[in-house]
């Protein structure tokens, strides 16, 4: 399964710094991504990172986040910088083959019998 931490409160133009802890079988063969939902909002894909280190960020978060992994530790990381009042919501965790992963970052819908899901960590953003 998959444990989220470092969610919380901060102020426009702040910093936070997620982590992901997974513990499945097989880690490395996985795309590790980060996705977040804001109420009244589907599912939508933040960034990933493939087992070769090859990132992708959705078009908003470019040059403020950065998506990092420790495959000896299983954990992958999402540094959060020049933080915006938009980007308050629920952050979730994933670990999906990374076919199903591109699908998901294009906008598919979000599956929750698909790969694996974190519960999520609160991000807010006061402006």
């Amino acid at each position: 399964h998959l444990v989220e931490s470092g969610g919380g409160s901060v102020q426009a133009g702040g910093s936070l710094r997620l982590s992901c802890r997974a513990s499945i079988f097989n880690y490395k063969r996985f795309c590790m991504g980060w996705f977040r939902q804001s109420p009244g909002n589907k599912r939508e894909g933040v960034s990933y990172i493939t087992p070769d280190g090859v990132t992708k960020y959705t078009d908003s978060v470019k040059g403020r986040f950065t998506i990092s992994q420790d495959s000896a530790k299983n954990t992958h990381d999402l540094q959060m910088d020049g933080l915006k009042p938009e980007d308050t919501a629920m952050y979730y965790c994933a670990a999906q083959t990374c076919d199903e992963m591109a699908t998901l970052f294009a906008g598919a819908p979000y599956n929750p019998q698909s790969g694996y899901w974190g519960l999520g960590t609160q991000v807010t953003v006061s402006s």
